[in-house]
């Protein structure tokens, strides 16, 4: 895993002020050290005063699942220009 962005580090010490535990925030911004998805986690938090840390961990889940949505997404973009591409040189050649 990479290190926490700086944004991830902000919402560790969030979790710390609201009262959960080192290790569980530890274990969730390990997670999240990326500012899109710190971002994400913090802009939930920012709804609630407490919550469980299930519900932490279920949007924490949902965040990453997202994030290899739009991955995947992109990556099916570059493969499909990158196609393109070639058909279209291809065309050029036999004209």
């Amino acid at each position: 895993m990479k290190p926490k962005s700086e944004i991830s580090q902000k919402l560790y010490h969030i979790l710390l002020s609201r009262g959960y535990e080192e290790p569980f925030c530890d274990l969730v911004t390990k997670n999240l050290n990326t500012d899109f998805t710190a971002k994400r986690m913090i802009g939930y938090l920012s709804h609630y005063s407490r919550l469980p840390e299930v519900e932490i961990v279920d949007e924490m889940l949902a965040i990453l699942s997202d994030r290899n949505r739009i991955i995947q997404k992109k990556q099916a973009e570059q493969s499909n220009a990158k196609y393109n591409e070639y058909l279209n040189r291809r065309r050029m050649k036999e004209d």
